[in-house]
């Protein structure tokens, strides 16, 4: 079966089982998959195609169809009968009706060639677009339509076709599960109230302040990232080096945005069951792994106490283990200076990390408080404009604030320095002369070694202490644990911190520390 033959075909498939029952076909050539799909669909008695040879007119019928507040689709072709459906999409938004514009589209190579009916098609309709990639595969073929579905008002999902985009075969195959399903994931949004399993391990990013701290009191074992609350010390850490069978779940509960460690997107990969929490259809999910999506928390259906004292029994140990490690190590490194700041900052006090590994760093090693406040900016996780993002929160925050950030990170954002109102607020500086992150990266390998430097090191050499007296901000360059404390002790004004680090041994460290919490398992 051919690629776009297949994708269409599942997501007809997933369009019925969340409940789409009447779908417009205006006809068209690159629309072809989806329009034999949904006849296989309608002869096995699965929905009603309505067809139309004009798109606005289509649109506006879908309209009507979508009043009763079940969701219908609206399918065409690609270029200008895209355009046709917006004065319906218009009202769908301006009334909340759910509206969904299922169009097809060329393959991106084809787009500023020449190519008869191709369009730039993203967000033509003024809503954003949900672009399912070229042959996507099932698990995010369906995620993207459950998104659509979950939306609130109209939706548009963008579907690039390419030839052939005719099927070898014209059979719709029986199954309880989905017609051309080979997995036993189910992906579905639920709209009532479940259950998890008892061995359930909740994930937390970037959410509302009130659904973290619900999510981290059903009673589950909580991996958070540094910005959410609670969560057990080294959590990700226990991750990155790989469960032992007796403390791997039997679901996930994800609420937020996940995206610090490749340990938590593996654990999603492998789960039985991903329930997915956001708010309407922006759940997270950057893998397509999520098996379920709400905007709910779903409740235990039990809790297995012995469970989840191993988990505690190995966070720590680890935490032990890790903390030895570090204090046989040379200071100071990330890591040091993460874990050293977060122990030694007042009560009540504001913190704010840079992008990058500052954020990695606190996730590894860094103490987790409830007397203290984390943020940093994950939205698109950029190093841009984090100086002025500190001064902004500390303005705001009523205690001393403090800040972590990598010397390019700080540098990004020098002019942020440059501020009217000034708060208590004392910036710490990372200094590893260049682009530490990427050692830990695959271009980090020691195959990479005769270009590393040059196109990922980047050393610049900037002296801090110099710019810092151009602004007039006060400015420190510690060389030890007891000096760094000192200087963080009694923050006022604004000020910076500088720590000198080395990037060469970074590599090494972060494959110790991921060796030591094996070898806790192991034991």
């Amino acid at each position: 079966m051919n690629p776009s033959t297949t994708q269409a075909r599942v997501i007809v498939d997933e369009l019925v089982r969340n409940g789409v029952r009447h779908v417009v076909l205006c006809p068209g050539s690159r629309n072809a998959p989806l329009s034999f799909a949904l006849h296989q669909a309608e002869h096995k008695g699965l929905l009603t195609v309505h067809v139309r040879i004009d798109e606005r007119s289509g649109g506006f019928l879908a309209l009507g169809l979508a009043k009763t507040g079940v969701p219908a689709v609206v399918t065409c072709t690609s270029g200008t009968a895209v355009a046709n459906l917006h004065p319906a999409v218009i009202e769908a938004q301006l009334t909340n009706v759910p509206l969904i514009a299922l169009t097809a589209d060329r393959p991106v190579d084809l787009y500023r060639t020449g190519s008869s009916q191709t369009i730039d098609q993203y967000d033509v309709l003024g809503i954003p677009t949900l672009h399912m990639p070229e042959g996507a595969d099932e698990p995010t073929t369906r995620s993207l339509i459950c998104r659509a579905i979950a939306t609130d008002g109209p939706s548009h999902v963008n579907v690039p076709f390419r030839p052939p985009l005719t099927p070898s075969d014209d059979l719709w195959p029986s199954s309880d599960r989905g017609p051309w399903t080979e997995t036993d994931r189910v992906f579905t949004v639920e709209t009532r109230p479940s259950s998890l399993p008892a061995r359930t391990l909740v994930l937390l990013g970037d959410d509302r302040p009130e659904r973290l701290s619900k999510a981290s009191q059903l009673g589950w074992p909580v991996i958070a990232e540094p910005t959410a609350p609670g969560g057990l010390r080294h959590g990700s850490l226990l991750l990155n080096a790989g469960l032992p069978e007796h403390l791997r779940p039997d679901a996930v509960l994800v609420v937020g945005r996940v995206t610090l460690s490749r340990g938590q997107q593996a654990l999603l990969g492998s789960a039985p069951i991903v329930h997915a929490v956001g708010d309407q259809a922006q759940w997270p999910d950057v893998q397509f792994t999520a098996t379920r999506a709400s905007t709910w928390l779903p409740e235990p259906a039990a809790l297995d106490g012995e469970w989840s004292q191993a988990w505690q029994s190995a966070v720590k140990n680890v935490s032990v283990a890790v903390d030895d490690l570090l204090d046989a190590e040379p200071w100071p490194t990330g890591l040091h200076v993460a874990r050293d700041l977060t122990q030694a900052m007042p009560p009540g006090s504001l913190l704010f990390v840079g992008s990058s590994n500052p954020i990695r760093d606190v996730d590894f090693a860094g103490e987790r408080r409830s007397d203290i406040a984390v943020h940093a900016n994950r939205g698109a996780a950029g190093i841009d404009g984090s100086v002025s993002t500190a001064i902004g929160l500390a303005l705001n925050h009523d205690g001393p604030a403090f800040a972590l950030m990598g010397d390019l990170t700080f540098l990004h954002d020098s002019n942020g320095l440059l501020a009217d109102r000034v708060p208590d607020l004392t910036i710490v500086v990372l200094n590893d002369d260049g682009g530490g992150i990427f050692s830990l990266l695959e271009q980090g390998a020691p195959e990479y070694g005769g270009s590393f430097e040059r196109i990922f090191g980047t050393p610049h050499g900037t002296d801090l202490t110099a710019l810092c007296a151009g602004y007039r901000i006060p400015h420190s360059t510690v060389d030890g644990q007891e000096e760094f404390r000192s200087a963080i002790a009694a923050p006022k004004g604004l000020q910076v911190v500088e720590v000198q680090a080395k990037r060469e041994e970074l590599r090494a460290l972060h494959q110790r520390l991921k060796s030591t919490v094996s070898t806790v398992f192991s034991s």
